[in-house]
């Protein structure tokens, strides 16, 4: 099988190419510059993306790509990807997030429409509205925060925060399901061989807020978590924000036998690098 990753460079899109070749695919993978011998693609751009996939003719595409502070890349270029993939006949996974969301003390189900608060939820909001218009057998996978090794921006984030490398805080009061980015990674490639199609929520198993998360990181890797400056969102200056985002993956963990382990599970697996 050909496995296009539109996004490789990332975490996640990295993770997923790495299992997929493992798995046999023939992987193809993305990145906005050709480093780490990815092919160079900017998903903003149509014609190029139309351009990869005749070149390429997947039969799976996994869009991983996304910028938080840039509405094109999230929405136009998940549309361009759709788009390109329903051309080629190639089955499409897309990657969204629990941030489409308002936030609320209840969980989220699978099919609940999008209630953005900020630019980056509406933005990945538009780029499922775009996928499912596009292409109506695509999965659209709403995930949370996603956390492993050192090229989760999670725990690169806490880890320098304790150290006091970089300014900034975490939310005490903002609640999400992280996610190990190998487990994403396994459910996604699992979930792209049924034919589900629509939105499913592919989050971890235990809600946590993002201080305690940083806090849990910086145990994990020897450094004091009280270190770790806190605020609560109404503290925080960073306007309108969506506080409890807990996404209900028990349709996720019916379909896919892949294991979403717990936060504590992750970082006691991954806390060996500095």
């Amino acid at each position: 099988m050909i496995t296009l990753v539109v996004g490789a460079s990332g975490h996640l899109g990295g993770e997923v190419a790495r299992l997929a070749s493992a798995a046999g695919h023939d992987v193809v993978g993305t990145a906005t510059t050709a480093a780490g011998g990815w092919s160079p693609l900017d998903v903003r751009d149509r014609r190029a993306v139309v351009q990869l996939l005749s070149a390429v003719r997947p039969q799976l595409v996994v869009n991983t790509a996304y910028r938080a502070s840039d509405w094109s890349t999230c929405a136009d270029g998940a549309a361009n990807v759709a788009l390109a993939s329903a051309a080629v006949g190639a089955r499409l996974v897309h990657i969204s997030t629990d941030a489409v969301h308002a936030g609320r003390p209840a969980v989220y189900a699978d099919d609940e429409p999008p209630s953005p608060v900020y630019a980056y939820g509406a933005a990945k909001a538009a780029a499922e509205t775009a996928v499912r218009a596009i292409d109506p057998a695509a999965a659209v996978v709403r995930t949370s925060l996603i956390i492993g090794d050192a090229r989760s921006k999670q725990v690169t984030m806490a880890l320098e925060l304790a150290r006091g490398t970089r300014p900034g805080f975490l939310l005490t009061d903002e609640i999400r399901r992280p996610i190990d980015a190998t487990d994403l990674a396994a459910a996604v490639l699992e979930l792209s061989a049924t034919d589900h199609t629509g939105l499913l929520n592919i989050a971890g198993p235990v809600d946590i807020s993002r201080a305690d998360l940083g806090r849990a990181v910086a145990r994990a890797h020897g450094l004091d978590p009280a270190a770790i400056p806190t605020r609560t969102v109404a503290e925080s200056g960073l306007g309108p924000r969506p506080a409890d985002l807990r996404l209900d993956s028990t349709r996720a963990t019916t379909l896919l036998t892949t294991r979403l382990r717990p936060v504590a599970e992750v970082l006691a697996r991954t806390s060996g690098f500095s």
